[in-house]
């Protein structure tokens, strides 16, 4: 398939668009910085187009001729109106452009954030309750996707049936190194900061349920690919580690990269008998055969960052991963 992706450039993306790339699949690439990761420009079967979610007409020229979207981008803005323009309408003219241009299916990525507060056994039937401006963005743009099941040729009269296949993915938190030399990465810098505390021998603290069902780029990557690959529509996928880790875990892969360091991991709650809360991320295993306990590429990430926090902290200049609106 040709498939047209949009963020390919950023934690989740650059991951997506390799990995549809060694299953054999073309891929013309939107983004706002082409030269952020020059190897694409390279690459057999890449095509990249230099623009923005907010430029309609680029976006609506750039994916004819393709069999799906995958649109991974995230337009911001600090108000309600804002984020309606940069991120929900965006999303809604990318389909109706893809339907009106013969694309068979998009895939949209989406966010735990659109159900709000974690409640335990959270799964793709929860209800939608953001509990911010990002999750209401996110839940709005599911609404407008899963509602477009036909056009109007006039006020309550219906028209063609739309043929394009949409499907929704909830990703948690991902993290990853860049796939390629000078690429982009997770989008926080809590394990950077972790890594220069623990170098610099400070002590760090952290509750014991303080931590989440990580998952890596590469691993999310999987299930893109056999979304996009399916004949499913209208379905959603939580896109999660079905391992709680905690950020005291996390120090403690670090500090086995830094044998100089003296800091200690100070969990307080410890010995509480009590369990974390989670995501039921179980479909992705029942109808693809994808199951990630999401831990398994932490101990490299840990790794790399210790890496980049020596380079740092000796004053050398590193390459700034951080890839955002």
């Amino acid at each position: 398939m040709k498939i047209f992706v949009t963020g390919g450039t950023g934690n989740i993306g650059q991951y997506v668009t390799t990995t549809l790339l060694d299953a054999g699949h073309s891929v013309v690439l939107l983004t706002r910085t082409p030269e952020r990761i020059p190897a694409y420009l390279a690459l057999e079967n890449v095509e990249v187009k230099q623009g923005n979610l907010l430029d309609y007409a680029g976006m609506g020229e750039a994916l004819k001729g393709c069999d799906a979207v995958i649109h991974i981008a995230l337009g911001w803005g600090n108000t309600p109106v804002e984020m309606l323009e940069n991120d929900t309408r965006a999303t809604a003219y990318l389909a109706e452009a893809a339907e009106k241009n013969g694309v068979a299916k998009f895939v949209y990525t989406s966010s735990t954030a659109a159900m709000g507060d974690l409640r335990d056994g959270m799964d793709e039937t929860a209800l939608r309750m953001p509990g911010d401006l990002y999750g209401a963005t996110k839940a709005s743009a599911e609404h407008f996707l899963l509602g477009f099941n036909q056009n109007y040729t006039g006020q309550g009269a219906y028209g063609g049936k739309v043929k394009l296949k949409r499907n929704i993915i909830r990703p948690g938190y991902v993290f990853s190194n860049p796939a390629f030399e000078g690429g982009a990465s997770q989008s926080d810098t809590r394990f950077l900061n972790l890594a220069k505390d623990l170098l610099q021998s400070k002590d760090v603290e952290f509750s014991k349920f303080n931590g989440t069902q990580f998952l890596s780029g590469a691993q999310i990557a999987q299930l893109y690919l056999k979304l996009v690959e399916s004949d499913l529509n209208r379905e959603i996928f939580m896109a999660l580690g079905s391992k709680f880790v905690s950020w005291a875990d996390i120090a403690n892969l670090m500090l086995q990269e830094i044998p100089e360091s003296t800091s200690k991991v100070v969990v307080p709650d410890a010995e509480d008998p009590g369990k974390p809360s989670y995501y039921c991320a179980d479909k992705m295993r029942r109808v693809f055969g994808l199951s990630f306990e999401g831990d398994e590429d932490l101990p490299a990430h840990c790794k790399w960052n210790v890496e980049r926090a020596r380079k740092i902290l000796a004053g050398e200049d590193v390459h700034n991963p951080y890839h955002v609106w």
